[in-house]
């Protein structure tokens, strides 16, 4: 009986890990439909309208493709998955007592929205930690960029780069100024609560900063 217990969890956790690679592997070239975290906000609010159009990047404003990566994840195209550096700044400040800093990249957060849900726990960041190295291998980083602005929230209800233009600034992704992108991008630690247009002196303080940092990135390596 034990031994069949165990074959079975075997056979189980196997289907689990190829499941896993296959959906991936899928969206490797596949739009994302939809993610965990739009079904988790219908279900808490079923009347909140979900804005959701998915744009091949081509299709998405470099501004906004910079934007992002200046002001989320510098290392981006540097780094497979996960910034050491910044994970050691970030436990420094944080038993220093200064004011506590993340250090999720953008793959990171792809793997978060893409396939799991917002959770603290440890299993679930085992689990981010697993589907990040997933797509670090299997996806380009262009795609990784492209799978993440479509899918990450940018607003209430408001989720991918071509929603969020409409939304805030009623145009195109493919439009929008580096102004307008730095303030998509300046909403993205708490989209639900920050307005990008009209910005508030807040926004607009982070807004003027990531514009720094864009012109200090430089050329776009990925275009």
């Amino acid at each position: 009986m034990i031994k069949r217990f165990f074959k079975f969890i075997f056979k189980v956790l196997l289907g689990l890990i190829l499941f896993s690679v296959l959906i991936v592997v899928v969206y490797k070239w596949v739009p994302v439909p939809f993610t965990p975290l739009m079904a988790i906000r219908y279900f808490e609010n079923p009347e909140e309208p979900l804005e959701h159009d998915w744009e091949p990047i081509e299709n998405i404003s470099r501004h906004l493709q910079l934007a992002v990566i200046s002001s989320e994840d510098q290392n981006f195209e540097n780094h497979s998955g996960f910034d050491f550096e910044a994970i050691q700044k970030a436990m420094e400040d944080n038993r220093s007592g200064r004011k506590i800093r993340g250090a999720s990249t953008i793959s990171q957060q792809t793997a978060k929205n893409v396939f799991l849900w917002p959770s603290r726990t440890w299993f679930r960041k085992g689990m981010e930690a697993y589907f990040t190295f997933l797509i670090e291998t299997i996806w380009s980083k262009e795609r990784i960029l492209e799978v993440y602005l479509n899918s990450i929230e940018m607003g209430k209800g408001v989720y991918g780069a071509q929603a969020a233009s409409q939304h805030w600034f009623k145009k195109d992704a493919s439009q929008l100024a580096p102004y307008e992108a730095a303030a998509i991008a300046a909403v993205l630690p708490n989209p639900r609560e920050y307005r990008a247009n009209p910005a508030s002196n807040f926004i607009q303080q982070r807004k003027n900063w990531i514009v720094r940092q864009m012109q200090n990135y430089g050329k776009f390596i990925l275009e």
